[in-house]
């Protein structure tokens, strides 16, 4: 994703939004909307940005696993499957 093309100022997003969120549903790509010269804030649809808290929340999970691993706190299959057995009283 190369967000230098896609850089418009404010007052573009305030005269421009039906454009807009018309480009931004079809391309999938962020906006980033500035301010006196200054990025100020990027601008994406709600599935693009539901997407990418999805991926974040996998990433952690991910992140969390491997540090897991990492420091010896795993369990095998077999011991898993006996505690969720126990715990259900099966």
């Amino acid at each position: 994703m190369q967000l230098s093309t896609h850089i418009k100022p404010l007052s573009y997003l305030q005269n421009h939004s039906a454009e807009l969120l018309e480009n931004l549903n079809t391309t999938h790509q962020p906006m980033v909307i500035t301010k006196n010269g200054e990025a100020a804030m990027v601008v994406q649809s709600v599935i693009d940005y539901e997407q990418t808290q999805e991926t974040l929340a996998l990433l952690k999970l991910l992140a969390q696993s491997q540090k897991a691993v990492s420091e010896n706190k795993t369990i095998n299959s077999t011991e898993a499957f006996s505690q969720l057995r126990q715990r259900r009283g099966l």
